[in-house]
């Protein structure tokens, strides 16, 4: 941090990654226990680098100072140490500007996410501008990012083996030249397809194979399908993630009638909100609504704390959530549209270029990741 970095910091909103406060104390447990709760937030959050800046009015950002001989960053580096599992890497500086001095505390990006309060075992993440303790699926989200959990293995354990299309399964085995009229549990265990909550407890699908072979998964996943508003004629289409894709391609080539539009481009789109979507967001599922301008493909996951849209369209192998269906579906989907999947976003916009621009929109905010593409 130098003062030029500091100076350009005041210019910006308080967001994510950058919080103002006119003052910093550390007198009482109570006063600790909330700094590092700040810092905690701010290291889970996506992005890189956070700075929290003390002495500086949140609002107005006029600049109060602080006494800086009532801190050292030995003593702050000190006090989160001991309150937060895993540690978190942070640095302390003092400015003087118009007279007063300013500490800055910057919170470097972690490779140990999710970080915890050791005193009380929250979690916390910052939702825009404020701090607050992280829900159960924020966690999930976290530990999955960071490679500590595997959703697609999760065991959906009051939904039988009879829920998943043997037919589906079959196939996909054959791909892996295993040939079988009654594929063992053991094999299917092997590729995460089934799981037992315990040994001698049964089997039961995992998510990932409700969403690869299940006959509805929408029955017990309910937040997986695709919305498509064409003209106020709402349809939803359900299934397992192939399905969708099969089923919406078809009903969008139905509706649009543009010579040499590109289609391929356009299912390219979709194939990577279906296999990139964040499936932790019971909330929402994939929605595509269609104007007389743009055909907008919203997403339910913004892009992964190590990815920004800029490196995302660059990158030739860059972090992906879900990476259990990805691998999967490269294999399963005969019609190769998922070998594609989140290397085209340079592709995609040179695809529409005799059209008009493409956007590629990520609402951290809103979990949300959206692609318009021109339509008229």
């Amino acid at each position: 941090m130098d003062e030029y970095k500091l100076r350009q910091l005041l210019k910006k909103e308080e967001g994510p990654k950058l919080d103002f406060k006119a003052e910093l104390n550390l007198s009482t447990e109570g006063d600790k226990k909330e700094l590092t709760k700040d810092v905690i937030a701010m290291a889970n959050s996506r992005g890189g680098r956070g700075y929290i800046l003390f002495g500086i009015e949140d609002k107005t950002k006029r600049i109060i100072g602080i006494n800086p001989a009532d801190f050292s960053e030995e003593q702050i580096q000190q006090i989160i140490y001991n309150r937060c599992d895993p540690p978190i890497p942070i640095s302390v500086d003092f400015f003087n500007i118009e007279g007063k001095t300013v500490g800055a505390l910057t919170v470097y990006r972690s490779s140990n996410k999710p970080h915890q309060m050791i005193q009380n075992g929250a979690f916390y993440v910052r939702r825009g501008s404020t701090t607050g303790v992280a829900r159960r699926s924020e966690i999930a989200n976290l530990l999955q990012e960071n490679g500590l959990m595997t959703y697609e293995t999760v065991i959906l354990k009051n939904v039988g083996l009879e829920e998943l299309d043997y037919d589906l399964i079959k196939d996909y085995l054959g791909t892996l030249n295993v040939y079988s009229d009654n594929p063992s549990e053991l094999i299917l265990e092997a590729l995460g397809i089934i799981g037992e909550m315990e040994e001698g407890a049964g089997y039961h699908p995992t998510i990932g194979g409700m969403l690869l072979f299940g006959k509805n998964p929408y029955l017990f996943l309910p937040h997986v399908y695709i919305k498509v508003d064409y003209k106020n004629d709402v349809r939803l289409f359900y299934g397992n993630i192939l399905k969708m894709l099969d089923d919406v391609s078809a009903y969008m080539r139905s509706i649009i009638k543009i010579e040499n539009y590109p289609f391929n481009a356009l299912e390219e789109v979709i194939a990577n909100a279906l296999v990139h979507r964040d499936y932790l967001d019971v909330s929402k599922g994939i929605t595509i609504t269609v104007t007389q301008k743009n055909i907008e493909i919203s997403n339910p996951g913004a892009l992964i704390a190590n990815n920004s849209v800029y490196r995302f369209s660059r990158e030739s192998n860059p972090d992906r959530r879900n990476s259990w269906l990805y691998q999967r579906l490269l294999t399963l989907d005969t019609k190769r549209r998922f070998m594609k999947s989140g290397l085209g976003m340079k592709r995609v916009k040179n695809s529409f270029a005799s059209i008009g621009p493409v956007k590629f929109i990520n609402i951290g905010s809103q979990n949300l990741f959206k692609v318009l593409l021109p339509f008229m």
